[in-house]
């Protein structure tokens, strides 16, 4: 019996990995670096999971040092919620239906992500215009763990938090980092591709969809449904 849905956020319930290039290419001019992640070096970058992360490995590959990394991030942080809070993303299509399918049929809702506890309430605030803990029961994100995708700490989390073993929820993924991240942590995991990770390989997925508006929950409660191509 299916039990939960585990949803990541990035890139699988909205499309807002613009939104973060984007905030991060206003930071870095606000802070005056002379750095500007074009929409190639920000699909490379994406393959290092987290923010700080990011900033980081950019910094090795350019040869910079003496950046406050944390603040950076900070900074960048408030700058993709103010983003947000202007308006402009909406949820991907199906995203919005199969979670009101899930809750009329008592199926929980879980996040697992490598983004960070404000940025989760940004985006809910932004397409549920509700804080995320009246959207999701549960919230396990990439600040709260040792380890961030593709690394299972995350979902290890949310099943924790959630009190289910692996084979009653299933993962929602949009990028080969989550998927090894949930499969690690023994998911089941339907793959919606996004803009950024659409080249990226999914095997290993139970399915992979163009996006939720092709599937029902009915289909996502049958541990035989097939992987479509």
């Amino acid at each position: 019996m299916l039990e939960a849905l585990i949803f990541d956020v990035d890139g699988t319930l909205a499309e807002t990995e613009e939104l973060h290039r984007r905030a991060f290419n206003d930071s870095f001019a606000e802070w005056r670096l002379d750095w500007y992640w074009s929409r190639a070096d920000y699909t490379r970058l994406l393959k290092t999971t987290g923010g700080k992360e990011r900033i980081a490995a950019h910094m090795v590959e350019i040869g910079a040092s003496g950046v406050d990394i944390a603040a950076l991030h900070r900074a960048k942080t408030a700058r993709y919620t103010a983003l947000m809070e202007a308006g402009g993303l909406d949820l991907r299509p199906g995203v919005a239906a199969l979670m009101d399918d899930a809750r009329a049929q008592g199926v929980r809702l879980a996040i697992a992500t490598t983004t960070s506890r404000p940025n989760v309430e940004a985006l809910c605030a932004a397409c549920f215009d509700a804080p995320a803990s009246d959207v999701f029961e549960v919230i396990a994100a990439g600040d709260e763990v040792a380890a961030k995708k593709p690394a299972p700490d995350v979902y290890m989390l949310a099943l924790e938090r959630l009190g289910l073993p692996a084979r009653r929820c299933l993962a929602l993924e949009d990028s080969r980092n989550g998927l090894i991240s949930a499969m690690q942590a023994g998911l089941r995991v339907l793959v919606t591709p996004s803009a950024y990770t659409a080249s990226e390989d999914f095997t290993g997925a139970w399915r992979l969809i163009p996006s939720l508006a092709e599937t029902t929950l009915s289909a996502l409660a049958d541990p035989a449904a097939a992987i479509k191509e």
